[in-house]
């Protein structure tokens, strides 16, 4: 009886991750950029959930004929609401279950927790954060006199940097996590990214906002001088209403004031 279960315990235990292409990682991150194409009041990301993981889920027994593939199709593409780039957080965690074996009703379970925290920390992180923060440095760009192009070309280069490099860590810690993906939330990053680059906006917004109205109005119009204190005026504003006035919305305004004394130059 010994030697048998020496050989048991020697034996190697098998992987229990599955095993993906590349090629279908390529495929399902590429769907992910169209996840909410098919967006709609009653599944509201589901079905793009759904479509991004269905590269995945072609490895389940049966193929894309089998039951298991259609239950999970089914499965997958029913309600779902989070942030569209973190939604990849759930999307590797999903295709590691699915293809893992992990019964339905655990699944349903999961997707079901997953959507409040990966809306939540998306928002501010995103949309509070990231948007204005690259909008506010393109402005820089034009207020020191960069093209307009240029300018534009600033603004999707360091915004798709961080949006895309999102989307990418998403599936990575997902997949790698599996069921146990709630923990990557607690991030560092992700926890305190929101409050830190709001600090950096408001900070670059006392940069670019006298920058940038200088540039619109003309030095003979309104000195430097005068740009940095209505700057810096503003600047503390940001500061005070942070938390009570979405960033991304401020920033619009701006570039829409600034538009339109733009043309009407």
């Amino acid at each position: 009886m010994t030697a048998p279960a020496a050989a048991t315990h020697g034996a190697p235990t098998p992987d229990p991750t599955p095993r993906v292409s590349a090629m279908t990682w390529v495929s399902v991150f590429v769907r992910t950029l169209a996840i909410q194409g098919s967006w709609n009041y009653e599944t509201l990301l589901g079905n793009g959930v759904g479509f991004a993981l269905e590269p995945a889920l072609r490895r389940l027994p049966g193929g894309v004929r089998g039951d298991a593939f259609k239950a999970a199709i089914a499965r997958e593409s029913a309600y779902f609401n989070a942030h569209p780039y973190l939604t990849s957080v759930a999307i590797g965690a999903l295709a590691k279950a699915e293809l893992s074996g992990v019964p339905p009703e655990r699944i349903e379970r999961f997707r079901t927790a997953l959507c409040g925290p990966l809306g939540s920390v998306g928002d501010r992180l995103v949309w509070a954060g990231l948007l204005p923060f690259s909008s506010l440095v393109a402005l820089i760009a034009f207020g020191i006199g960069v093209r307009p192009l240029a300018v534009l070309l600033i603004f999707l280069a360091l915004y798709n940097t961080g949006h895309l490099g999102l989307r990418i860590w998403g599936l990575r810690v997902g997949w790698t996590r599996g069921l146990a993906v709630a923990g990557a939330l607690a991030n560092p990053v992700l926890r305190n990214g929101p409050a830190y680059i709001a600090r950096a906006s408001a900070a670059v917004a006392g940069i670019a906002i006298p920058l940038t109205v200088a540039r619109v109005v003309g030095p003979s119009r309104l000195l430097l001088e005068d740009a940095l204190v209505v700057g810096a005026v503003i600047a503390v504003g940001l500061v005070r209403v942070h938390g009570r006035v979405e960033g991304w919305k401020l920033v619009l305004v701006l570039i829409a004031l600034f538009a339109l004394v733009s043309v009407a130059r």
